[in-house]
């Protein structure tokens, strides 16, 4: 029955085996009960002149929970820890070498090794830790392994930082704009996934780290070998049943539906496509990372009070950058979303780091978001793209106060 698998007594015994050992740095488990995501971390430290350890129990929406036992303790609470038989991730990392465990909803017990790290197993599991992120809230391990951003001893590539960065600010954007778990499937839908990173990241934080009992992930993406590289990692992942990559363009595709529509990055008028789609997708929620944006300069006349800043090749793409990023937000106001634009992850990261949240939630049509769209876009005298694309729905109610 699901919720009682075994993980077997060889395993058993090497998860004993393991925390009891000298060269012990951490281990973490992420599982699934009842419709309850818990995560449980166990490190090696000091106090005092006795070796202890710390245990770190984390339940969606609930505050964490830490206690501390002594060596004396710890047989006792294997035990209990080991008889959870649930579905469920576990990755337990010495300096020896690393062991992780995932036990399938359908009771597969799936094993992989990699090689340690070296070094001392105390200072390895009290210092130099990462910041704690959304990625920390399960075991991500195999994500990042997968994904190429962690290598093969579960350290954060140096050239991946950015990357890691990355993923955890997306995570923590969705978060602050998923407030409530639909009863009904969560349907995602990334327009222009690229290397999938965060369709992954965000299907499986969701699911493991949330709590979310039912999320239906369909990414997007025009190229072919893009997709069959998706596919590979979500079928590793043991998701490929829940998360779908489709070879189209975003113009082309229909979902069905979506509640939540991502767009990161993709360039020019594919933000906008991608704007236009959750509107009339009527998706509840979107996050769009807009990338670079050629379109409204090319339509950007000459305007005599900014004449010296437009005259300047890199003022006029920054000046039209911040232009198009502000007609968007108020298109998405002015057809009932409440949209916030803010950066989302560190300026060092990416050049691009805005991101529009949008939640759809007000009236469409009000008078102050229409007021101030027109009086912007008539003062530069242009018609911005993502208008003309959403014409039929926006020209009624820009014409009431035109």
């Amino acid at each position: 029955m699901i919720g009682r698998f075994s993980l077997g007594d060889e395993l058993d015994g090497k998860l004993r085996e393991g925390v009891l050992d000298d060269s012990f740095v951490l281990l973490t488990e992420s599982s699934r009960r009842n419709g309850i995501s818990k995560r449980v971390s166990v490190r090696r430290i000091a106090l005092g002149d006795r070796t202890a350890f710390q245990i770190e129990t984390r339940e969606a929406g609930a505050a964490p929970i830490v206690k501390n036992r002594g060596l004396d303790e710890m047989p006792d609470w294997i035990g209990g820890f080991l008889a959870n038989g649930c579905v469920r991730d576990i990755h337990l990392s010495s300096t020896s070498g690393d062991l992780h465990i995932r036990v399938t909803r359908k009771g597969k017990v799936h094993v992989s090794r990699s090689a340690g790290g070296g070094g001392n197993a105390l200072k390895d599991a009290r210092h130099d830790r990462e910041k704690h992120g959304p990625l920390d809230d399960f075991d991500s391990s195999a994500f990042l392994r997968i994904a190429g951003i962690a290598a093969d001893d579960g350290g954060i590539k140096a050239s991946m930082r950015g990357k890691y960065k990355q993923v955890n600010e997306f995570l923590r954007a969705a978060a602050a704009t998923l407030k409530e778990k639909p009863d009904a499937p969560l349907r995602i839908v990334d327009c222009g996934y690229g290397k999938a990173y965060l369709s992954l990241a965000l299907h499986l934080w969701l699911e493991r780290a949330m709590g979310f009992a039912n999320v239906r992930t369909v990414g997007v993406d025009r190229r072919e070998d893009v997709v069959a590289a998706a596919r590979e990692a979500a079928a590793r992942l043991d998701i490929a049943d829940r998360a779908e990559f489709v070879a189209s363009d975003i113009e082309s595709f229909d979902p069905g539906g979506a509640d939540l529509v991502v767009s990161l990055h993709a360039c020019d008028t594919a933000t906008d496509e991608a704007l236009a789609k959750a509107v009339e997708w009527k998706a509840k929620y979107v996050l769009s990372a807009p990338c670079c944006q050629h379109e409204l300069q090319k339509s950007l006349g000459g305007n005599a009070p900014f004449a010296a800043l437009l005259r300047q090749s890199i003022l006029r793409e920054r000046m039209c950058d911040l232009l198009t990023d502000a007609f968007r937000a108020q298109i998405m106001r002015i057809l009932g979303y409440r949209t916030q634009v803010a950066e989302f992850v560190d300026p060092g990261a990416t050049a691009r780091n805005i991101m529009l949240r949008c939640v759809w939630g007000v009236k469409p049509g009000q008078a102050a978001a229409v007021g101030e769209y027109l009086d912007l876009r008539d003062f530069w005298k242009v018609r911005p793209w993502l208008e003309q694309r959403l014409e039929t729905r926006l020209a009624p109610l820009l014409e009431r106060y035109a």
